[in-house]
């Protein structure tokens, strides 16, 4: 077997659906799939049903870790050379593996990533959002973009490793924030060859409104710091760029409000007029990419959500780690799957 797909999945019976559907699509055919369930409340077992007759599917169910620990738990029991974890709110192109196995037999790797798109089946809210994770002028590009301000690593949504790399890293780590990106640095530091597959690219849903997404990308911030805690040299000027955005941002309202109430006009809008070039420059780039207004204005929504959700957590967890000195437990002890 040459590809083992492991898919966490918690209360997504529909989304896993339309995975397992993508899959059954795939030009290239030498793989088996993993469902690991991991304490949902709404089971997906009669979704793998649907597919057992189509795929050589395996589906278990275990008691809720978090999907770190689900997808080791799927790797103990896969078979394939090579390990593909994907989120379960992805959908696969049907030349997705055949990409796959054609970078690796141009040149060998250790483990490899792509990046993500937005289907024409998204809801605008969801094209937006992706648009926010994915443009260079939010993330710096980052998540696989051809323009990037720091070096690719792989994300959970879309990561591929050589089966005995995975075994030899001890698999995804215990972190309850950004276990991910803490496997990927593993990756490098072991001195593992780590490469950007761009055309092995998904459709990668997200989340379906602001008030989700807000708290996705505020998690995402807290578990920057948590990586910069447990490896110092993982913490670079692009990460720290949504904390300065979001301390920018309020204080040029700030500056605003203040010249409001002072009545001069010139403070009133001279500190917008940054935040106004920024919005113009996120809207005409999102509009040109969806040819969509609407899109457009919601990418503006998105972006601002991304950045300063990502730079509030960043923010909350830089005092709570690194000034009060609390542990990861201590300073978050909401539980980050509920």
């Amino acid at each position: 077997m040459k590809y083992s797909i492991i898919i966490p999945v918690y209360n997504r019976p529909d989304e896993l659906d339309e995975l397992l559907d993508s899959l059954t699509r795939q030009t290239f055919t030498d793989f088996e799939v993993v469902v690991v369930e991991d304490g949902s409340s709404i089971s997906s077992e009669t979704v793998c049903r649907k597919y057992a007759a189509q795929l050589p599917l395996h589906y278990f169910s275990k008691a809720n870790s978090g999907p770190g620990q689900s997808r080791n738990y799927g790797a103990e029991r896969a078979s394939g050379d090579y390990l593909i974890v994907l989120d379960s709110d992805v959908v696969l192109p049907e030349g997705y593996l055949q990409a796959v196995e054609r970078e690796l037999q141009r040149e060998e790797a250790d483990a490899f990533g792509g990046s993500d798109a937005a289907n024409d089946s998204f809801t605008d809210v969801q094209k937006a959002i992706s648009y926010s994770m994915t443009s260079f002028f939010t993330t710096g590009g980052i998540r696989g973009g051809k323009k990037k301000l720091d070096k690719f690593y792989p994300r959970s949504f879309n990561m591929g490793i050589r089966k005995e790399v995975y075994e030899s890293l001890g698999g995804f780590s215990k972190m309850r924030f950004g276990e991910d990106i803490d496997f990927s640095i593993r990756i490098f530091k072991g001195g593992y060859r780590c490469r950007l597959f761009p055309e092995a690219w998904v459709w990668h849903k997200r989340r379906t409104d602001f008030r989700k997404f807000f708290r996705q990308v505020y998690n995402s911030g807290i578990a920057r710091i948590n990586l910069y805690k447990k490896y110092p040299d993982s913490l670079k000027p692009v990460h720290m760029l949504p904390a300065v955005f979001t301390v920018g941002t309020l204080s040029c309202l700030l500056l605003s409000l203040l010249g409001l109430c002072l009545g001069i006009c010139r403070l009133v809008w001279l500190p917008l007029l940054p935040l106004l070039l920024y919005v113009v420059l996120v809207f005409a780039d999102a509009t040109r990419f969806y040819r969509s207004l609407k899109i457009g204005l919601l990418s503006v929504c998105a972006a601002f959500v991304q950045l300063m959700g990502y730079g509030f957590g960043f923010i909350e967890a830089w005092w709570k780690r690194c000034v009060c000195r609390q542990d990861e437990f201590q300073a978050f002890e909401k539980n980050f799957y509920a």
